[in-house]
């Protein structure tokens, strides 16, 4: 039986979510990963086929071998300023 890692619930739902991919100061936000998701604490696990398939399309259009279904545009600050 599966269960969450943290909260040690046993119920786990089988649904899409969003996955934001991290390298360095590039980021890329997945839209419709699947991922199990605990119905109690929210938190997500992925296959690992999944996060190699992310990974690859990632360095893909990082390095500029393949273009991004579409771009969005995201403000930054700094959390001392605010």
């Amino acid at each position: 039986m599966k269960q969450c890692n943290f909260c040690e619930n046993t119920n786990l739902t089988h649904k899409t979510t969003d996955y934001i991919y991290r390298h360095r100061e590039h980021f890329m936000l997945f839209k419709n990963v699947p991922a199990e998701i605990c119905d109690y604490c929210g938190e997500r696990y992925y296959e690992a086929k999944v996060l190699k398939t992310i990974e690859k399309e990632f360095f893909e259009i990082l390095n500029h071998r393949k273009k991004p279904s579409r771009k969005i545009e995201m403000p930054v600050e700094e959390y001392a300023a605010v």
